[in-house]
């Protein structure tokens, strides 16, 4: 065994500049793996960070009961409707025992944040403008645990008060307004709360920065009539792609409707598939230049080979011998080859920021999804079965014609 490991390496560097070639064609390859594994598994990261990174993983609403029905007693099986009770815009579901299910959701494994809000409808006044706006009662101290607000402030603090709000910067500019000034806002209820402006934010989503509004979830109870419960509970994970396995639990500790983010999010979940299905086409033309180049090789190094080979088997050396030497020496390619791709692409890649850091108009280049064990793994495997063609060629030379020529 090792004489044939011997005598593969003697093979290797008996030809230094072909040898290296071919070991820098095999990196090549490797670091076309793994950039491709970067990009495409960053890529991915990037594109749910910036639709699903700022809002709820899962979410718990309250359900507005049906409308009253009123029927004639006398008449049941038919049914004559007497009286009924339209569904009401203002009407506003509660989950009146949200304090009772926050600490068993916190405790769920996985879960990073839970923000429990009241959400209404509501218009802003200030002297004659009006602007309609959608109100979100947050809890102090929480007011990032889903939207990061803290991270997308330009003027003012996050913290929310009483008697404090936090708007976007397209609405402030709308209404022409600035850090401290006055301005009264209106639930569909019909309260009218007067507010100091306290921050400034802008998060590039016109949806929400020309049309949300961030108070606290006291002035929010005031404003919505609500002295108890919330109408929904938003749930920021650890790990995203746990939220349809994550809502099912906390679906069967608590008995709510928990919904993951996934629900309505087919296409964004169909084009990440095609994603990643190009990436493994890519991959995978990759591995098979590889292949190719290390068969070529090896078949051109038999076929220089055969009075050498003739000998070998003159001597008494066996055909698994002589398989032997040619699949070590393709190996011996492979693993060189794949370790010297793999740290090329692991260099190539530390100036690239982390996940945590993308940002837009850069190339979102994941480091930790390089894949490099994978390639390695793969370059080797693919290398030793391309040289099992040769080998099997090698091992069938005839000693006497081989030695003859």
């Amino acid at each position: 065994m090792l004489y044939a490991l011997k005598i593969a390496g003697r093979y290797l560097t008996a030809s230094k500049a072909q040898t290296a070639l071919l070991v820098v064609g095999v990196a090549v390859g490797v670091f076309i793996f793994i950039f491709m594994s970067a990009l495409i598994g960053g890529l991915a990261e990037f594109i749910l960070s910036r639709t699903v990174g700022d809002i709820s993983h899962i979410t718990i609403e309250a359900e507005i009961d049906d409308p009253a029905v009123l029927i004639s007693p006398n008449d049941l099986d038919g049914g004559h409707v007497l009286f009924v009770t339209e569904r009401g815009r203002d009407r506003t579901a509660t989950l009146s025992d949200a304090a009772t299910w926050l600490p068993l959701i916190e405790a769920v494994p996985g879960v990073r944040a839970v923000s429990p809000q009241i959400t209404g409808a509501g218009f802003l006044t200030r002297g004659a403008q009006v602007s309609q706006v959608s109100v979100t009662g947050l809890e102090p101290g929480k007011e990032s645990a889903i939207l990061d607000l803290e991270g997308y402030m330009v003027a003012g603090t996050v913290r929310l008060g009483s008697g404090l709000i936090v708007l976007g910067n397209r609405l402030t500019d709308d209404l022409a307004l600035s850090l401290g000034q006055t301005l009264r806002l209106q639930s569909s209820n019909g309260v009218t709360a007067t507010l100091t402006l306290s921050g400034i934010f802008d998060t590039g989503n016109g949806g929400i920065d020309g049309a949300r509004a961030f108070v606290s979830l006291g002035v929010a109870r005031t404003l919505f009539a609500m002295p108890q419960g919330v109408t929904q509970i938003e749930i920021k994970l650890d790990d995203l792609n746990a939220a349809d396995t994550t809502a099912l639990r906390i679906s069967g500790l608590t008995g709510l409707d928990a919904v993951p983010w996934t629900d309505g999010a087919e296409q964004l979940m169909e084009a990440l598939n095609a994603q990643a299905q190009t990436g493994y086409f890519l991959k995978t033309f990759a591995l098979i230049t590889i292949v190719i180049g290390v068969a070529s090789a090896l078949l051109l190094s038999t076929y220089r080979r055969r009075p050498e080979i003739g000998i070998m088997r003159a001597m008494g050396a066996s055909r698994g011998f002589v398989v032997f030497v040619f699949v070590t020496q393709g190996a011996m390619i492979g693993l060189m080859g794949g370790v010297t791709g793999a740290a090329l692409g692991y260099l190539a890649l530390l100036p690239f920021p982390s996940r945590d850091a993308f940002q837009a108009g850069t190339l979102p280049l994941d480091i930790t999804q390089g894949s490099y064990g994978l390639a390695i793994a793969l370059t080797l495997i693919g290398a030793i079965l391309a040289s099992i063609l040769p080998a099997r060629s090698a091992a069938r030379v005839d000693p006497v014609t081989a030695i003859g020529q």
